[in-house]
């Protein structure tokens, strides 16, 4: 039965409705006029996918992302930036950093811990240990950064090199089924801590002793990990003993056969042997992919590397102990002189005395920048002679590399699994040697690459730099601007940012990073570091991040 309205029931439903109408409009009034704690307007939002650049507005509450798009007027917040004419990106994940490097300061220390090298790069986290290395337990590695509340955020990796030293020091030889159960063990340990990654670095004593069936059983203990990844400076870049390019392939088996993801670190092909491989080694990866191996790399964006003497000029069955056997060899002259031999062509390898430039030699500062021609000019001896007087000092001699070729590097840089990384160190500004890529990694990839080059679109580099490094390593909440998302975010002046390192004067801080938020906190603010060490220690697969105190 219907029920008719009376004329009093109709007036009193029209006022009810009136009434509903006030409410919903101050509900909405307040909305609009909503208070954040910071304010990003008018800039040009690249949100970390591969999505076109596009007008917007970015709204910060505490340490999220709350909005994203066109926040009315009315709305207000306690810092309001105007980012006409400038890019507003996530924060830059750097998936190979050696923020904490044996024997200086880092990370992990008061003169470093808030990190001005990274922030003016726009890098707001890092993953630790690359290469293979960093101590068997991290614990107190990350304790030790916790302390002092780091400026970005910190992942840590376990290092295969590390571990293997703790189990069998420097040894030359294959690990024994026991040996391999301690590993396992150590290995187990780090990841139930919430290492991201197991890191191995074969190139490098005591990896180099290693072989693939190690890496293999090693990574099958990684692999069970909630994404959970193999990360790698492969076996050979250049043509020292398997190649670079069965380096890659053994990268790739230990991925299929440990069912892990796997990463080629700072990809290059090194030395006139190999210049062009590239391509080969693109198209190699490629099937790999297309076979279902979870495959990925990063790369820096020089075409010089660096690492020391020892590593890149001395045979292997020469290293094995270190820097102080390696000077004990060089004085047997029997020993000195099978080094010689060998050492004339590793030389040769990587482009020649000419390519090697010295960058930290404490007994002799003044041949610092020198090539190591000019030092065997110097000295009145041939190159390989010079290289083996500088070894004989007992330290780990420090050389920059010119050894890549450029198609080679932009070869690599173009595919779309390719992520950016610095392989830089934390450096006091003005201290010791240091390679620009410590300072300018990233800016350098976009004003080199990308405005004078344009090799990638900013789309891609900022891609490369952001969302595809977060999604491979699995940073959740990090590597796009979305709403409940991390607020780490940069907005960068395109006509300005650069890198301003080089290889000669490599203490100077990138440029055109007006704004850095770690977790929703000002790092860099009107282009000055603030001080503010708003980063965290970040644990895989931890619900809750292990937070600095004060963070």
């Amino acid at each position: 039965m219907m029920t008719r309205t009376t004329p009093f029931s109709a007036r009193r439903h029209v006022l009810a409705v009136g009434s509903a109408l006030v409410v919903l409009a101050s509900h909405a009034a307040a909305a609009q006029a909503e208070e954040y704690d910071v304010l990003i307007r008018n800039g040009t939002v690249f949100d970390g996918s591969l999505d076109a650049r596009r007008k917007a507005d970015v709204a910060i509450k505490g340490d999220k992302i709350v909005e994203v798009g066109v926040i009315p007027e009315t709305a207000t917040a306690t810092r309001v930036i105007d980012a006409t004419g400038r890019y507003v990106t996530p924060g830059f994940i750097d998936p190979h950093n050696h923020a904490v490097f044996p024997g200086r300061p880092g990370i992990d220390t008061e003169q470093l811990a808030g990190a001005p090298p990274l922030l003016y790069e726009g890098i707001t986290s890092i993953l630790l240990n690359p290469d293979g290395g960093g101590p068997a337990d991290l614990k107190p590695q990350v304790d030790a950064i916790a302390r002092w509340t780091p400026a970005v955020n910190v992942a840590p990796m376990i290092g295969h090199n590390g571990v293997r030293t703790a189990v069998m020091g420097l040894a030359n030889r294959k690990a024994t089924p026991a040996e391999i159960a301690k590993m396992s063990a150590l290995v187990k340990t780090a990841m139930d801590y919430g290492a991201f990654c197991f890191s191995t670095g074969p190139f490098y004593v005591p990896g180099k002793y290693s072989d693939t069936a190690e890496l293999v059983a090693l990574s099958k203990i990684a692999a069970p990990y909630k994404d959970s990844c193999y990360i790698s400076h492969i076996r050979d870049e250049s043509s020292y003993d398997i190649g670079v390019v069965n380096a890659v392939k053994e990268l790739i088996t230990v991925g299929r056969e440990a069912k892990i993801k796997a990463v080629v670190t700072h990809q290059k092909a090194i030395g006139p042997d190999v210049w062009g491989k590239s391509k080969e080694i693109v198209a190699l990866m490629q099937q790999a992919r297309a076979d279902g191996v979870d495959l990925w790399a990063d790369q820096y964006p020089y075409a010089a590397s660096s690492t020391g003497l020892s590593a890149s000029t001395v045979p292997g069955w020469a290293q094995e102990g270190g820097a102080k056997a390696i000077a004990d060899r060089i004085k047997n002259p029997e020993t000195r002189a099978r080094m010689r031999t060998e050492m004339i062509d590793n030389i040769r390898r990587r482009g020649g005395a000419n390519a090697f430039m010295i960058r930290d030699y404490p007994p002799d500062r003044s041949v610092e920048n020198m090539r190591l021609d000019e030092i065997a000019r110097k000295w009145g001896k041939e190159p390989v002679d010079a290289a083996l007087d500088l070894l004989a000092s007992g330290n780990e001699t420090m050389v920059i590399s010119f050894n890549m070729n450029e198609g080679d590097v932009e070869t690599f840089m173009k595919q779309p699994w390719t992520m950016t990384s610095s392989d830089g160190e934390l450096h006091i500004l003005g201290v010791g040697a240091a390679h620009p890529r410590s300072y300018g990694a990233f800016p350098r990839k976009l004003r080199h690459y990308v405005i004078d080059r344009k090799i990638l679109t900013w789309e891609q580099a900022i891609h490369s730099s952001t969302g595809l490094t977060a999604t491979v390593f699995n940073f959740e909440g990090r590597g796009f601007l979305k709403p409940g998302y991390f607020a780490d975010v940069l907005v960068i002046d395109p006509t300005t940012v650069r890198d301003t390192s080089t290889y000669v004067k490599p203490h100077s801080y990138a440029v055109g990073m007006d704004y850095v938020l770690v977790n929703g906190r000002f790092e860099v603010d009107h282009g000055k570091v603030t001080g503010a060490r708003a980063g965290r220690i970040l644990l895989r697969d931890r619900k809750a991040e292990a937070t600095s105190a004060g963070a």
